[in-house]
């Protein structure tokens, strides 16, 4: 019934003040009057009547001016006090409306202070007015006790308004925080996905760059080495063609079918990586101090696109070099360091520079909690190396 009547007084406040103004009038006028009959005598309408229309419809501005209206009503219930009416709940129902309009809107100390001031104002008149004898618990407690419980539920009624709209608030903030935190993860995965491609099509794009000069080569020199080394490039396209179809898969539907589920590569995959750049006239020598551990698929995945990546430059910048790929397994580390030393005939080989390479094997390493360091040697070659912690 209550969430009833609080449906109807939001849509049709207006009625709501209304039907509240005639309930309080009839409550502190004709009722007050006719249940003062028994007790008092020389009251008329003309002392009852008129204080109760001037207080209840004075309660129309009870939202905008509160402090106003409970004076107003304050003052009609003492005049009623003084003329010789007993303080009932009746009378004092424009003032206890009153009342609960200021707590629910002003803090709680400010509230029980102006509770204070009108119930002192309001029982000094009922004591100075009480010419029937009125025993004075009735004429003192019963105001004072009226006046109270208006100030209590206003004060309840706003902490519960506050705290709901605290929960709100929070309920607003988490969810705009998951939004950001979902924007965030969809960003770094365009980054993850980014950095996938640019290590599959330079590797591969490089790759085949190296091998089809050779086979060039090989055609003008020994005619009959070219066929292997085709097949060596027709290897390279389609591994790279089965990589970006592995990388973009990741961009579908999870309901999609039609996605690849080929595992992501790793170091088990580093003797066919060497294999095909030493096909493309790269020489590649891979060297392991420690014993060979598990790693984790993340840490798995960096370290071999990190030598993927190490190993594309060289093919690039230093085609004529030779390069050397050493795995140290320490205790919780693995240190992988790519070391590509200028040949005779080429004694200073291009540094692959700040390029997009270094900058996702820099961002690979840390986002695995690894280290990257890379640079130039002094004898003209380049070295590049990343710590990584065995899980992660």
């Amino acid at each position: 019934m209550t969430a009833r009547w609080q449906h109807y007084a939001q849509n049709h406040p207006h009625a709501a003040d209304a039907a509240l103004i005639a309930v309080l009038w009839v409550l502190s006028g004709p009722v007050a009057l006719y249940s003062s009959d028994s007790y008092a005598e020389g009251l008329g309408w003309w002392s009852a009547l008129p204080l109760a229309v001037v207080a209840s419809f004075v309660l129309l501005w009870r939202r905008p001016r509160p402090r106003t209206v409970l004076v107003v009503t304050a003052v009609c219930a003492s005049a009623a006090g003084g003329v010789g009416y007993l303080l009932t709940p009746m009378l004092l129902a424009p003032v206890i409306a009153a009342l609960y309009e200021l707590a629910v809107q002003i803090p709680r100390r400010t509230a029980y202070g102006w509770c204070l001031a009108m119930t002192a104002m309001i029982v000094l008149s009922a004591v100075i007015g009480n010419r029937n004898g009125h025993p004075w618990p009735l004429a003192i407690i019963n105001p004072i006790l009226c006046l109270l419980l208006p100030v209590a539920l206003g004060t309840a009624a706003q902490t519960r308004r506050a705290y709901v709209e605290a929960v709100k608030a929070r309920a607003e903030y988490a969810e705009r925080s998951r939004e950001e935190e979902a924007r965030h993860r969809v960003a770094e995965e365009r980054v993850r996905i980014a950095r996938e491609l640019h290590d599959v099509v330079a590797h591969h794009l490089a790759l085949a760059n190296a091998q089809a000069g050779t086979a060039t080569f090989l055609a003008h020199t020994s005619p009959h080495k070219v066929a292997p080394m085709v097949a060596q490039l027709a290897s390279t396209t389609s591994s790279a063609l089965r990589e970006l179809k592995a990388t973009v898969g990741l961009l579908r539907q999870p309901d999609d079918t039609d996605s690849p589920t080929e595992p992501a590569p790793g170091l088990h995959e580093l003797p066919a990586l060497v294999d095909a750049f030493t096909a493309a006239g790269l020489g590649v020598e891979v060297v392991v101090d420690g014993e060979p551990q598990q790693l984790s698929p993340g840490v798995d995945l960096t370290a071999y696109r990190i030598v993927q990546e190490a190993l594309t430059n060289v093919t690039k910048h230093a085609p004529k070099s030779t390069t050397q790929v050493r795995l140290v397994y320490g205790r919780d580390r693995l240190t992988v360091t790519i070391t590509n030393e200028p040949s005779a005939r080429e004694p200073a080989p291009a540094s692959p520079g700040d390029g997009f390479g270094l900058i996702g094997m820099r961002e690979r390493a840390h986002s695995a909690g690894g280290r990257f360091v890379a640079g130039r040697r002094p004898d003209g070659g380049f070295t590049v190396t990343t710590e990584l912690p065995i899980l992660h």
